[in-house]
């Protein structure tokens, strides 16, 4: 199974992609503010390099917190759309052995079907002051 896994939370993001349980390309690039501009050009390139396809990924894993409020929201946009648009299943996961637990739980047979990120905390949004 060939499994793409995403972490945005925080300003140093990283994918990689796995077949099995076997890493064949890992990367992590200061993102910061350009997150949402270099995410899926550094996914597209992840592929290629590899020489995969969109439609070759079969599985994915995303770091669903707690991290940066925006950081988790574009990631898990990304791999939300990923997965419903490739009808594949999707595992958000926590801790530091996250992507461990995900590739288990896709080899399982497992699908959230959408990952809900864990801000750690209630999410506090201010109004527009003008």
């Amino acid at each position: 199974m060939l499994i793409l896994t995403i972490r945005t939370d925080k300003p140093e993001a990283e994918i990689g992609l796995y077949v099995d349980e076997t890493k064949l390309k890992y990367e992590i690039w200061t993102a910061h503010r350009q997150l949402a501009e270099t995410l899926h050009t550094k996914i597209y390139d992840l592929l290629t390099n590899q020489k995969k396809d969109w439609s070759d990924i079969e599985g994915i894993i995303c770091f669903k917190g707690p991290g940066s409020f925006t950081g988790l929201r574009i990631g898990l946009t990304v791999a939300n759309a990923l997965a419903e648009s490739l009808s594949v299943p999707i595992i958000g996961a926590q801790n530091n052995d996250w992507q461990e637990r995900g590739i288990q739980a896709l080899l399982d047979g497992q699908n959230e079907k959408l990952v809900v990120p864990d801000y750690g905390s209630p999410v506090h949004i201010t109004l527009p002051k003008s």
